[in-house]
């Protein structure tokens, strides 16, 4: 075939239609949206206008979904359609009012995400994984990873139960999101508060790196740490964990920090528009140069102050630091505590000093232990 040929069936008149009104060489299939004129309602179906493409018919279960829709309509109201089978029984296209109505508000959902709006929602229900409510009357979901720093529930460990408690707080209440998941296939819409308060505080955490000293407030305390809003941004809000708040072991961070306290903080991380911080980073280490003050083999007196099924933490005195007394010294739990008192001074030997692991281990001569010295003394 020559150049020509192939150029002067490219310039043909049928081709030159067919490029200024595609819409005329258009084929309808199932799934299609179309413009639908009303014809005439005969008991239970309905007779629309499809223009080129014949007449279409609404009856059956789908009249029974559409039944409110088509209760309004006047002759010559034109609505979306979707074909829902191009060669019916009837031999006409068959048609869904409702799913057509799904199609247009699944797709305002993705103009809505698109165009980045803001939207006010009711929420109606909690579960363990986030919060429930509806945008247009469709189902959507609010995860509790995409809550704002403020509404993030503060709860150690992850227990499902306490964080169910905090979110039912939120049910009644409107808050405001984005959409962040379309997925109409799935019937899935998932949306994001987060996305909202975290686009400012992410421009503002561009002004600190890690290794930041910052000022601030403490805005809460929970049982796994502390949280703290900086003195210069109080919309950033970071995280002094437990392990974060000194060098020694802290049971209650109520111990160290209180609420509308003013402290520093070292960043020790910043990650999803998420602020780790230390206060024990600006503290002395009472680790460093520890063999300097205290050497193995030492006397030392201690307060234990927690017992767990290894042995029991001991308070040593002068150092500012915790050892452990295993329990293999008692010969179990139940004769460790009837040996220990909680709160009560002892006399100890330090075991092992590992300042650089920061583990003290510590001896101690029981009752028991003595009273068998003595008589292994007398029996020799």
């Amino acid at each position: 075939m020559t150049t020509a040929t192939k150029t002067g069936k490219k310039n043909s008149p049928m081709m030159k239609i067919m490029k200024a009104e595609p819409e005329l060489f258009s084929v309808l299939k199932e799934g299609d949206l179309v413009q639908a004129r009303f014809l005439e309602q005969k008991g239970n179906e309905v007779f629309f206008d499809l223009n080129r493409f014949g007449t279409g018919i609404v009856f059956g279960r789908e009249f029974n979904n559409g039944r409110e829709i088509v209760r309004g309509l006047k002759l010559g109201d034109v609505i979306n359609a979707k074909v829902a089978e191009v060669d019916g029984e009837s031999g006409f296209t068959e048609l869904s009012l409702t799913e057509a109505d799904k199609h247009k508000i699944w797709q305002e959902f993705k103009e809505m995400k698109e165009r980045d709006e803001i939207l006010k929602v009711l929420i109606t229900a909690a579960n363990a994984g986030g919060l429930l409510t509806e945008v247009k009357e469709v189902k959507a979901f609010l995860p509790v990873s995409q809550l704002s720093n403020e509404h993030y529930p503060r709860v150690a460990d992850n227990n499902k139960e306490k964080i169910l408690e905090e979110l039912k707080e939120f049910v009644g209440k409107e808050l405001e999101v984005k959409i962040m998941t379309v997925n109409s296939k799935l019937n899935k819409l998932i949306i994001s508060e987060r996305e909202i308060s975290d686009k400012g505080v992410q421009e503002m955490l561009k002004n600190y790196k890690t290794g930041d000293i910052v000022e601030g407030i403490i805005s809460g305390v929970a049982d796994f740490g502390a949280f703290l809003k900086f003195a210069d941004h109080p919309e950033v809000e970071g995280l002094i964990h437990i392990s974060e708040l000194d060098h020694k072991l802290v049971e209650n961070p109520k111990e160290i920090v209180k609420v509308n306290d003013a402290v520093k903080a070292m960043v020790t991380e910043i990650k999803d528009g998420r602020v780790s911080l230390s206060l024990k980073a600006l503290k002395p280490d009472p680790w460093k140069n520890m063999n300097e003050n205290i050497k193995e083999g030492e006397k030392v007196k201690g307060v234990p102050f927690k017992f767990n099924p290894f042995g029991a933490f001991v308070n040593v005195e002068g150092a500012d630091v915790q050892g452990l007394i295993h329990v293999s010294e008692f010969g179990g739990v139940d004769e460790m505590k009837k040996e220990l008192e909680l709160g009560k001074k002892y006399d100890f030997i330090i075991d092992v000093l590992k300042p650089e692991e920061k583990r003290l281990i510590l001896k101690i001569k029981t009752e028991k232990k003595k009273e068998k010295e003595k008589k292994t003394e007398k029996e020799n």
